[in-house]
Parts: structure tokens; C-alpha cells; sequence
């Protein structure tokens, strides 16, 4: 498999030295590669209509950087070039492709493109200032704002999203009957890959803030929950109600990340239980890892 890693230090040294444009230069230079990504999930490069949805609206709700907030995206820039940021990407990538080649797996794309960018860290507080997106398979993003605790969980976090790659390779996304029980199965593997590959003192804070007497409550919540339907009804669950009220979801009594952090470990305990791997796990359907996990029959 080919990976075209986006030089995306590059072009942001080049869009700060801009006076006017950036918008364009960074959906032309920066956004028009993935544009195949965009368009299946129905995100446009320019809005049909003046200051209408586009690439700009959607990756700035997603938490990118604006791409006017030159103090802060200079700050960040620096950090990145000093910790070889899209050498840590390329090495984790090669990693990654290394496992599913040594362990008969695929990935429905033939070239795996990446993108490197800088997060707003107001607006990915609460994620520790990193996140991702992998759900189409041949492309992955990453944003962060560098600091100490996510820098040392980059690569954690690129094999995370270079795991819903391999999901939706054998299992189709429907983003209008995906179920409750379906993304914590998604997000679950795809921590459960990172932990795999990198460790559980890696993984992110979707999955490791929580206390037992949170992960007990969100763990009863869910389970009557797991055949909700619906990827806006689906988002309350996973993401928590500080998400669910600022996207206009409406809020279930959860903790920020609860899907994920149950999801994680609905999924280890069917591994460890079953005394399955991870190659296994990821090729099973949802029914069977939930059904067999032994967390939602207690």
C-alpha cells in the first residue's frame, strides 16, 4: 500500500507568511487532496451560497485552527517541526500497514493518504488538545495542539484512526442505522488496535478518565441503549452531554467520551474472555463481540 503523507509543515510556513488568501490556499493546497474524503461525506470545497457549508465551516467545527490565528498557529507549527511530527506519522503509518500485511488484513483503498493539521485548543479541550478522523478508508487527518500529554499519544492515536480504516473495510458506515452498540464496537477496536501496537499508557483521555463508579453508570446506561438508531441519537451516547448540547443532540446523563471509554472496554473483555486478538476481533461483527464481552450480562 502506497502512504502519501500531505507536507503539511510545508504549507503552513507558507500560508502564515500570507497577508490575505489563506482561506483558499487552505482549501485549495491543504483540503483539495482529500477531496474525495470530503465529497462521501458530503462536505464540499466551496459552498454553493456566500458563507454557505463548506470545508472551511466543516473542519473549523471539527476543531481545526482558524486559519487566521497566526499567534497561536506559529506556536504550534514551531512544536511540530522541533518533534519531527510527519516523521512520527510516517513511521507510525509504516507500522501500521506493516501489521495488516503480517496479519492477513486489508485495507479497501491503494494509497492511504494523510494529513497533519493544527487544532484549536479551546475547542479540543476537553480531547487534550489532539483528535482524528479515519472513517473513510484510503484517508486519515490528525489535528493537535501540541503539548506534553499528546505528543508522546500521536502515534496511539494515528494507529487509531488507521484502524477504522481496516473496519470499514469489511463492514459498511450507515450513518443513518448505525446503533449505539455499533460505535462502541468501532471505537473500542480502534483503541484497542492503539493499545495493541503502542501500549495502554498511550492511549487518549476518551478512554482512561474515567473512574469505576462513571465507567458502572455509563456502562447501565448504555445497556439499554445499544439497539438506538441514528447517528444524531448515537452521538449522545458516545460523545457525552457537553457534546450533545453544543451540537443540539439531545443529552442521556453522560460523561464527555462515555461511548468510548465503554466501547474500549466492552472490547477487551471480549478479547480476554473469548482469547481472541485483536486481527480477530476486528473481523466480528457487533452482535458477537457484544454478546459474548460478558460486561452487559452482569
Amino acid at each position: 500500500m502506497k502512504i502519501s503523507i500531505e507536507n503539511t509543515i510545508e504549507h503552513y510556513e507558507k500560508m502564515y507568511t500570507m497577508e490575505e488568501g489563506r482561506e483558499n490556499y487552505f482549501r485549495y493546497t491543504m483540503m483539495q487532496p482529500f477531496e474525495q474524503m470530503w465529497n462521501t461525506i458530503h462536505v464540499p470545497l466551496v459552498a454553493k451560497q456566500a458563507n454557505g457549508y463548506d470545508v472551511i465551516t466543516a473542519t473549523q467545527m471539527m476543531g481545526y485552527l482558524n486559519v487566521a490565528n497566526t499567534e497561536n498557529g506559529k506556536i504550534a507549527l514551531k512544536k511540530l517541526q522541533e518533534i519531527q511530527a510527519l516523521q512520527t506519522a510516517n513511521e507510525t503509518l509504516n507500522r501500521c500497514v506493516h501489521f495488516i500485511q503480517e496479519n492477513d488484513l486489508q485495507i479497501r483503498a491503494d494509497e492511504l493518504r494523510f494529513g497533519l493539521y493544527i487544532a484549536d485548543p479551546k475547542k479540543l479541550e476537553l480531547q487534550q488538545g489532539y483528535c482524528g478522523f479515519g472513517g473513510i478508508p484510503g484517508y486519515i487527518q490528525v489535528t493537535i495542539y501540541p503539548n506534553s500529554y499528546n505528543v508522546p499519544r500521536l502515534p496511539a492515536l494515528i494507529a487509531h484512526e488507521f484502524h477504522h480504516n481496516i473496519r470499514f473495510s469489511y463492514f459498511d458506515w450507515d450513518h443513518g442505522n448505525v446503533t449505539v452498540g455499533d460505535y462502541l464496537i468501532i471505537e473500542g477496536l480502534a483503541e484497542s488496535f492503539a493499545r495493541e501496537l503502542y501500549g495502554e499508557d498511550q492511549l487518549g483521555p476518551w478512554v482512561t478518565s474515567f473512574d469505576k463508579e462513571d465507567f458502572e453508570y455509563s456502562l447501565e446506561v448504555m445497556k439499554d441503549a445499544l439497539h438506538i438508531k441514528g447517528f444524531a441519537e448515537v452521538s449522545s451516547y458516545m460523545f457525552g452531554d457537553t457534546f450533545a448540547k453544543e451540537q443540539g443532540y439531545p443529552p442521556v446523563g453522560l460523561s464527555p467520551f462515555a461511548g468510548y471509554a465503554v466501547g474500549y472496554q466492552v472490547v477487551q473483555s471480549f478479547m480476554k474472555t473469548n482469547h481472541v486478538g485483536i486481527r480477530e476481533a476486528s473481523l466480528l461483527g457487533t452482535d458477537e463481540i457484544i454478546h459474548n464481552c460478558g460486561l452487559f450480562s452482569k
